[in-house]
């Protein structure tokens, strides 16, 4: 029986990940386990490892970090200090393959751990673009891995122009949109008497988070986004953003907001009630990655704002606008005006955690894949 061992840092990677992580556990070729860090073991951001023990997955190291204070210093620390947990946790304990998502500073940390102790490494949602400082560490993370499982065939194509063995690399789909549909089971009624709202306004779901080479004009533009909202006479529902350098100055301008009638500033949402408020919601405002990847699956309209996802691919629901826009007012009108969409999403159809938990059941996992080149 293949151990397969899952790094989290966040709120956000568990739950795109819980379908397959559950999968994963249940399959008969497969043992699951999971080291949590980053912001899971912060009380300021909602204590999230409580969700993961519910689950009742196994959790076999912690491995706490600073999340007081959010620079691109202590950015960079974190990984230092998440890469030296990791290496504890594995030193004497080698699962038989690191499973890692996406682009953040412990998956990059997870990469470079397993690498050195010999354990092969499995990237989920390499192959994306999006400008950022999450592009570069993406792609690392991808040059470190020896399989990818990707959401789009444009994501493998450009994994393999980057090098990568052909036969490496799969087309799963997005896992984050594995069960939404079953997820969203709140309607709009009872959310809106949950946070005390009218069901009859319209809603706006914000979820903004700094952009970390921009991250002095986080609280700005967060504030600026707002007051449109407001402007457009909507209710907000708004997420306090991750850890990333200029999380503070987006959190003190949600602050100022804390106390006004028709804006809920939450700390942390359960994935269940956060999918669904997006398939609720009038409009998704900001810079998430889910207004591009899974809001599309509920045909919720998406104003995109700013630079952090801005080459990642689209789906037909999703309008972007700069973030010093002096137009954002009507962009944000003629998005409500438009209404939803046909759900129809590029990034998969949903069943992409039985394609994983398969496939981590089959890859070769034999000591001659450690030994990576690239394919050109």
């Amino acid at each position: 029986m293949r151990r397969i061992r899952y790094l989290s840092g966040t709120r956000a990677d568990f739950g795109l990940m819980q379908a397959t992580l559950q999968a994963i556990a249940a399959h008969d070729a497969l043992r699951l386990d999971i080291v949590v860090t980053g912001t899971h073991l912060s009380e300021r951001f909602g204590l999230t490892v409580r969700e993961i023990e519910a689950t009742g997955l196994p959790i076999v190291a912690r491995i706490p970090v600073n999340t007081d204070t959010s620079t691109g210093a202590s950015m960079a620390l974190n990984l230092a200090t998440t890469l030296r947990g990791l290496v504890e946790a594995m030193q004497h304990d080698r699962p038989d393959a690191l499973l890692l998502l996406g682009d953040r500073g412990e998956m990059l940390a997870g990469a470079l751990a397993a690498v050195h102790l010999n354990v092969p490494v499995v990237h989920v949602h390499g192959g994306e673009r999006s400008g950022t400082v999450d592009e570069p560490v993406r792609h690392a993370i991808s040059k470190l891995s020896h399989h990818h499982f990707v959401a789009t065939a444009q994501s493998r194509d450009r994994l393999v122009r980057m090098g990568e063995r052909p036969e490496t690399v799969f087309v799963t789909g997005a896992p984050g949109l594995d069960g939404l549909q079953a997820l969203a089971h709140k309607d709009r009624r009872a959310l809106c008497a949950e946070l005390r709202l009218d069901p009859q306004r319209s809603v706006a779901l914000f979820v903004h988070h700094p952009v970390v080479q921009e991250s002095a004009r986080a609280g700005a533009e967060a504030q600026a986004l707002l007051d449109a909202c407001l402007r457009q006479e909507l209710q907000v529902v708004a997420l306090r953003p991750n850890s990333d350098a200029g999380g503070d100055s987006i959190r003190a301008t949600l602050a100022g907001f804390e106390h006004h009638d028709a804006v809920r500033v939450l700390t942390h949402l359960p994935r269940a009630d956060f999918v669904s408020w997006m398939a609720a919601c009038d409009v998704m405002v900001g810079n998430s990655s889910s207004g591009i990847i899974e809001a599309a699956s509920f045909g919720t309209p998406v104003l995109n704002v700013g630079s952090r996802q801005k080459l990642r691919e689209r789906n037909a629901n999703v309008t972007d606008v700069a973030a010093a826009d002096a137009g954002i007012d009507a962009v944000l009108q003629s998005c409500l005006a438009r209404g939803r969409f046909a759900p129809a999403n590029v990034y998969g159809d949903g069943r992409s955690s039985g394609r994983i938990a398969d496939l981590l059941a089959t890859i070769d996992l034999s000591p001659s894949i450690l030994c990576k080149t690239n394919a050109y």
